[in-house]
């Protein structure tokens, strides 16, 4: 999904179309915040016959990644309503052989190294994951392609229509997890890879029962809804546990693996932690074919590879490729045999569109959906690591339910210039002018402040000079309007 433009200044582009954008900008603010607060919800099954009556639909359902904290329902997860969904969609889910994913940090990632393996030797998987960057047809997928806009369309008129009779008060994020559901079985896909939305325990799509149970690095995040500490989190994705189904991890704290460790043995399941029951290992090394990068070995029940090149950027990302070795070796069985080669070509072809991605290369435009402190961190380290530049501006945005000062931190260890911003979709995000002020006290540096990511990107293009770098970070949604603004800017580029 990178967007590569040369030989144009982005800033040339960006002057032309800031005054004729505004207006609609305004505009969609105000849609946004009339859908996230459930406004306008009356589109019923009957109206849905195209693409974008079927996303209005959708977007008009309660939506938990569009509101704030403090109008989140304390009783909003009850899977016992999208338990009576799946039922009178005829339980699609108990169609699927899966691998559940949940964690605070490092499940795209995971999830997509695991599906790159599994296409790389010939399965047909189907992956559902979120948010979406710019399409929200990103969310499900088999084989790396999304869902067409005609299955979307018939899919979410006939979920809609279930949910009218047994659960009408279904929010946006259960629809679509019913849909991904129904779209795989339908398809009847080898594997799908289920990432969880938020928690574990009580996430819509906790009602499989996978053939095993992934957990990535667990770090302190929704704390209003997940709980204060590392242990209470982790116990709210140990809830995805299942007995007798595998339970595999990253190495944790040890608060969260004591916790992990003790909710395995009271729900019947063995967890098995790689870098500790599972021998793994990982180095950095550069190579004149594929630069500076990790690589592991790792030895499981079924296989061993030895000096695997990890595809993506920085040394976090090893832990996260060794969880993904080793469900793929946990899937391995005297049924199923993974030729290495294949292996080795499959994560090799990975990509994780919005993580360390390059969106533009004059002046570079490296974007990043780093939304908390400990991927905040890495991310700066990182950039460091595998980048060079003169210096770095950061465009930074995030969301009122985020550690923002620990943010800040974070953010002040890499960036030479910060301009505070907003997704314009997201009722959530906190103001710019707050984000500055909080920001001038926590470190005593000066910054600026937009309403928006176009204006942020003209004033950094306009101020970076060839080998400066601009970072856009603290958001997925901040990154997703980025991406999407580029990519129209490409392609008007391209009809010129």
């Amino acid at each position: 999904m990178g967007l590569y433009l040369n030989q144009i200044r982005l800033s040339d582009i960006l002057h032309r179309i800031m005054a004729t954008t505004k207006k609609n900008r305004k505009r969609s603010s105000r849609n946004t915040r009339k859908k996230a607060s459930g406004a306008d919800s009356g589109i019923q099954s009957g109206d849905i016959r195209t693409f974008p009556t079927a996303t209005k639909a959708l977007f008009n359902r309660p939506n938990i990644e569009r509101l704030r904290p403090s109008r989140i329902p304390a009783d909003v997860f009850k899977l016992k309503r999208m338990e009576e969904l799946l039922n009178a969609l005829d339980n699609p889910h108990q169609n699927l052989r899966a691998v559940h994913v949940a964690g605070t940090v490092g499940k795209g990632s995971t999830v997509a190294m695991l599906d790159s393996m599994l296409r790389g030797c010939g399965w047909a998987t189907g992956v559902y994951t979120s948010p979406h960057l710019i399409d929200i047809r990103e969310r499900i997928t088999i084989n790396g392609d999304m869902i067409g806009r005609t299955e979307f369309t018939s899919l979410t008129q006939h979920v809609v229509e279930a949910a009218e009779k047994v659960a009408p008060e279904a929010s946006f994020f259960e629809l679509m997890t019913a849909m991904a559901f129904l779209h795989f079985a339908d398809q009847a896909v080898d594997l799908s890879i289920i990432e969880t939305g938020l928690g574990g325990r009580l996430d819509a799509t906790n009602l499989i029962t996978p053939a095993a149970t992934l957990i990535t690095k667990i770090d302190l995040d929704h704390q209003h809804l997940l709980g204060d500490s590392l242990a209470d989190i982790a116990r709210e994705k140990a809830g995805i546990f299942k007995p007798g189904v595998p339970a595999l991890s990253v190495k944790q704290e040890p608060e969260a693996e004591a916790t992990l460790r003790e909710m395995a043995e009271q729900i019947g399941t063995e967890l098995r932690v790689v870098g500790k029951e599972i021998d793994f290992s990982s180095r950095f090394c550069v190579t004149d074919d594929l630069g500076a990068h990790m690589r592991i070995c790792l030895r499981g029940e079924q296989n061993q590879y030895m000096h695997l090149p990890v595809p993506l950027a920085g040394a976090h990302q090893a832990d996260n490729c060794g969880l993904a070795l080793s469900a793929l070796d946990l899937l391995d069985s005297g049924s199923t045999e993974f030729d290495e080669a294949a292996v080795f070509r499959g994560l090799a072809t990975t990509k994780n569109p919005g993580r360390m991605d390059m969106a533009w290369q004059q002046p570079r435009v490296i974007v990043d959906g780093a939304h908390n402190p400990i991927a905040m961190q890495a991310l700066m380290r990182e950039i460091g690591s595998h980048i060079p530049f003169d210096s770095m501006i950061c465009i930074f945005g995030c969301n009122a339910d985020k550690d923002v000062d620990a943010n800040l931190e974070m953010l002040s260890l890499g960036s030479d210039k910060i301009i505070f911003t907003k997704a314009s979709n997201q009722p959530r995000a906190v103001d710019p002018q707050e984000l500055c002020r909080r920001f001038e006290t926590l470190k005593g540096r000066t910054c600026q402040t937009t309403e928006n990511v176009q204006e942020a990107l003209q004033i950094a293009t306009h101020a970076a000079s060839r080998d400066d770098l601009i970072c856009v970070t603290g958001s997925f949604y901040l990154v997703g309007e980025t991406l999407g603004f580029l990519q129209e800017r490409r392609t008007a580029r391209t009809a010129t």
